[in-house]
């Protein structure tokens, strides 16, 4: 299933913004370094059934591959700039949902 893209799906509340926006920053060179592509984000998602995330902003980006999605939360400069997230929100869950293989 290596040729699956993967779905990033992220849940947070910003703490600290200055701190937020420092990660920000750095983060769409290092997507963009392996093959990720950001799709989008709300800061007022809805929900029509079940239990609502608790607050904040849902993000949701891709990688062409699990492989690529594990290689950049792996990479020590992302490990690095992920402080200033750690730092400057409350993360509920950063999830990755396979994509369906090609038919």
């Amino acid at each position: 299933m290596s040729d699956v893209p993967v779905y990033a799906i992220v849940n947070l509340h910003i703490t600290d913004a200055a701190t937020y926006r420092q990660y920000e920053k750095g983060f769409f060179p290092l997507l963009k370094k392996y093959g990720g592509e950001f799709i989008t984000y709300d800061d007022a998602a809805f929900t029509l059934e079940g239990i609502a995330p608790r607050t904040g902003r849902m993000i949701i980006f891709k990688f062409p591959s699990e492989a690529q999605a594990c290689a950049w939360y792996a990479d020590p400069e992302y490990q690095a700039l992920s402080e200033h997230r750690r730092a400057g929100t409350r993360l509920e869950f950063l999830t990755m949902v396979r994509g369906l293989p090609a038919r």
